[in-house]
């Protein structure tokens, strides 16, 4: 396996954003049960007195929870939702798989950002896409608590992934830099689309001296491949992580 490249730290990074805060804070109530299925949640002016933000704040806390199907909302208030499901639709539980490196890389600290670029030469073919074919590009960078990176991970979309997933497909408009995207559910959102996931994953440790990752500690480099049932690449991960300082778990099933 070739070593990784150092990824990239978006420009202007800051903490994560007041409602990623919000949603996990609810997110929490809900899985233990603190907010009862079928039971209405509070007024978004109740929360947002809660939690010290303001009501727009709220309100796209609540669009990420309604997104991942844990709430409902109609003309009466917004509501924890019940444990029924529609025939077909994915099964969803409060604990599941996070993009790109579960649980514990999604509620920490994190910087992440989405560029429209091209991937390097070799990953070309894989993704379906011709020499110089821009692409979807994430990174994703996990701090420690005083703020040093224990984790990046870079992941490149394929063509087929923009075709077939329309949470993806939207960005195909991104001019720029999208600093703070919340690209958690990929996974949910590939079901959604009615893909069946196999991964592959060479895990190792990068020859030579660490570089750029929680200092000079060991490191361990995953690179993960993720394909639908036809056996098209959806999307190529490359992660590295500080041995000594994070743990990795990542947990799948098609």
């Amino acid at each position: 396996m070739t070593e990784a490249a150092p990824v990239p730290e978006p420009e202007h990074p800051a903490a994560v954003p007041l409602y990623l805060k919000v949603a996990a804070a609810l997110r929490d109530d809900l899985a233990d049960r603190r907010i009862a299925p079928g039971s209405r949640l509070p007024s978004e002016r109740s929360l947002a007195h809660r939690y010290h933000v303001n009501r727009q704040t709220v309100r796209s806390a609540l669009q990420l929870l309604r997104e991942e199907r844990l709430v409902v909302t109609d003309r009466r208030g917004t509501f924890a939702a019940g444990t029924g499901r529609e025939p077909g639709e994915p099964a969803l539980t409060v604990r599941r798989q996070l993009f790109p490196g579960g649980t514990e890389a999604a509620d920490a600290l994190v910087r992440t950002s989405l560029t429209w670029e091209a991937p390097p030469a070799g990953l070309t073919t894989r993704l379906g896409l011709v020499p110089g074919e821009p692409t979807l590009v994430h990174r994703h960078v996990v701090l420690s608590p005083g703020g040093t990176p224990m984790q990046r991970s870079v992941s490149w979309f394929s063509r087929a992934a923009l075709i077939e997933i329309p949470q993806l497909a939207k960005y195909r408009r991104t001019r720029g830099s999208v600093l703070h995207p919340d690209m958690r559910l990929l996974y949910h959102w590939m079901h959604q689309a009615g893909l069946r996931l196999t991964r592959r994953e060479s895990i190792g440790v990068p020859p030579g001296r660490a570089t750029g990752v929680g200092g000079g500690a060991p490191r361990l480099a995953v690179h993960r491949v993720v394909c639908d049932q036809h056996g098209h690449a959806l999307e190529i991960t490359d992660i590295d992580c500080a041995a000594q300082g994070v743990s990795w778990t990542y947990e799948f099933s098609g």
